[in-house]
């Protein structure tokens, strides 16, 4: 697992706000991001919408896409990772990065999606992308592994300097 003050340190380093919209993990990530000393220079807040109604009236996520595909699709997690950017911006300045969790947790499907079906958003310029996880275990075990692999896939965006499209 990525360590979340490492990040932090390495967002100080470079001057760098994320926001996060979180769905199914429900504030684990920021509760995550937001552990170490230090995480309210880079951490600019975060956004639950559990609700699907919530992440088009809070986070601006396309209604007629909510409607067509439902909270579980790459799409969504793009434009939640977005639009956190804006919506979480300080005096008038985006966040630098956005960073964003939708899926099904379970134990139940939802829709055609089975338990596991996870789509992480990331948002950083002006590169959005979108990255699906098959997880398995329990709903603790996939809240938990979707945490893990978010901060992974900040930690290794910010190493490389950009961030491969639908990973």
């Amino acid at each position: 697992m990525t360590d979340a003050r490492e990040l932090i340190a390495l967002l100080t380093a470079r001057a760098l706000t994320v926001a996060v919209a979180e769905s199914l993990t429900g504030g684990l990530l920021v509760a995550e991001l937001i552990a170490p000393a230090g995480a309210s220079l880079v951490v600019n807040g975060g956004v639950v919408a559990y609700n699907t109604g919530l992440k088009h009236t809070l986070l601006g996520v396309d209604a007629e896409l909510l409607a067509a595909t439902g909270p579980v699709d790459p799409d969504v997690a793009i434009q939640m990772a977005r639009n956190v950017r804006e919506r979480l911006g300080v005096a008038g300045r985006p966040a630098d990065i956005g960073l964003s969790t939708t899926g099904v947790a379970g134990p139940d499907a939802q829709g055609t999606d089975p338990p596991g079906t996870v789509y992480l958003g990331l948002s950083m310029g002006d590169m959005t992308r979108a990255k699906r996880l098959d997880l398995n275990g329990s709903r603790d075990d996939i809240r938990s592994e979707t945490v893990s692999q978010s901060l992974a896939w900040l930690s290794k965006a910010l190493e490389r300097g950009l961030v491969d499209e639908r990973e």
